[in-house]
C-alpha cells in the first residue's frame, strides 16, 4: 500500500499542469466559467522559511501558483490535499497564506501591488465527510472574556466526492476523471469508466494507483505509452486483463505447489502403512497437524 506521502506526490504532479489547476479554480470558485486562463499562471515556490525555538525550518504548501493580468499578480491560489480529515488543517493554510502575506509586508516589496491569497484545501475521502475543524474557532479554546479580539480563519474546503453530479461534469481536465471515480465509488461502491480522453496519462495513472492501492495502474503506464487518445475504458481493459494473467499465473503456481504437496503427503501415508513411521512424525514432515494428516489417510 501507497504511503500518504507517496498519494500526496502523485496528486502534486496532476496538479501542477496550468489546465489542470485552472480547471481546479474555475470549477470551485466560479461554478465553471473560464476566469481564470491557462496562460494567466506562473508557478510560486512552495517552501518558506520560518523561524521557530531560534531554529529556521522550512513549511512546505502543496502547491501553489500567481494569477496575473499582465504583469500585475492578481492572487496568489495554492491547493492542499487531504486523504484523510486534519485536525490542525486550519492552522496550517493559516500558516501558508500568513507566510506570504508577510513576504509582501517586507520592504524590498513595498512598491508591489498587495495581493490576497487563496487556498483550496481538496479532501479526497469518499467513505466519509469531512469531520474535523474547518476554522480556528473550531479548532481553539477561547475564552468568552477574549473571544472578541481574536480573529477567526476558515479553510476553504472542498470535498470532491460529495459534490453535486452537476459539479463533478464541470470539469474539463483529466481531474474530471478523478472526480468523477470518487463520486461513483462514494454513490454506486462500483466505477464505471467513461470515454474522455486522457490528456496526461502517466500523472492519470500513477494517481488512480495511489487512490485505489491497484498498482496495476501504474504497471499499464509502458503498455500505453505514445498511445494517441487513450480513455479509461481502454485502460481498465488493460488492467483488467492484467489482473485475469496474474490470477492465472498464481492458479498455476498454486497447483504445482498443491501437486507436490500432494505427492510428499502420499509417500509419506505409504510410510506409515509400511510401520516405517508413526502417523505423528509422517504429520510433522507433512507440516500439518495429525488431524489434517488422518483425512488423507483415511485412519
Amino acid at each position: 500500500m501507497k504511503g500518504n506521502k507517496e498519494k500526496d506526490i502523485t496528486q502534486k504532479t496532476l496538479e501542477r499542469y496550468n489546465d489542470v489547476f485552472a480547471d481546479i479554480i474555475n470549477v470551485l470558485l466560479f461554478n465553471g466559467e473560464k476566469i481564470v486562463k491557462e496562460d494567466s499562471l506562473t508557478d510560486a515556490l512552495t517552501g518558506s522559511t520560518l523561524k521557530m525555538d531560534g531554529r529556521i525550518r522550512t513549511q512546505y504548501r502543496d502547491i501553489a501558483k500567481y494569477w496575473h493580468n499582465s504583469k500585475i499578480k492578481l492572487s496568489m491560489f495554492g491547493l492542499e490535499n487531504q486523504t484523510k480529515p486534519e485536525k490542525r488543517m486550519p492552522l496550517r493554510v493559516f500558516g501558508y497564506d500568513g507566510e506570504e502575506y508577510v513576504k509582501q509586508a517586507k520592504k524590498e516589496n513595498s512598491k508591489e501591488v498587495i495581493y490576497p491569497v487563496i487556498t483550496l484545501v481538496l479532501y479526497f475521502g469518499y467513505n466519509s465527510r469531512w469531520n474535523q475543524p474547518k476554522s480556528l474557532f473550531e479548532l481553539l479554546e477561547i475564552d468568552e472574556m477574549i473571544k472578541p479580539y481574536v480573529n477567526d480563519f476558515k479553510i476553504n474546503l472542498f470535498e470532491i466526492a460529495y459534490l453535486d453530479r452537476e459539479k463533478i461534469d464541470m470539469f474539463k481536465s483529466d481531474f474530471h476523471i478523478l472526480a468523477d471515480y470518487l463520486y461513483q465509488m462514494r454513490v454506486n461502491k462500483n466505477y464505471v469508466a467513461g470515454d474522455t480522453v486522457i490528456e496526461h496519462v502517466d500523472e492519470l495513472l500513477m494517481l488512480m494507483s495511489a487512490m485505489t492501492n491497484d498498482y496495476r495502474f501504474e504497471e499499464t503506464i509502458n503498455e500505453v505509452k505514445g498511445k494517441e487518445n487513450l480513455t479509461m475504458c481502454e485502460v481498465l481493459d488493460r488492467v483488467e486483463a492484467r489482473g485475469i494473467a496474474k490470477g492465472m499465473e498464481k492458479g498455476i503456481a498454486k497447483g504445482r505447489e498443491e501437486g507436490i504437496k500432494e505427492g510428499t503427503v502420499n509417500v509419506l501415508i505409504s510410510l506409515v502403512k509400511d510401520g516405517i513411521l508413526s502417523i505423528s512424525d509422517a504429520a510433522k514432515r507433512a507440516g500439518m497437524s495429525v488431524a489434517e494428516f488422518k483425512k488423507y489417510t483415511n485412519m
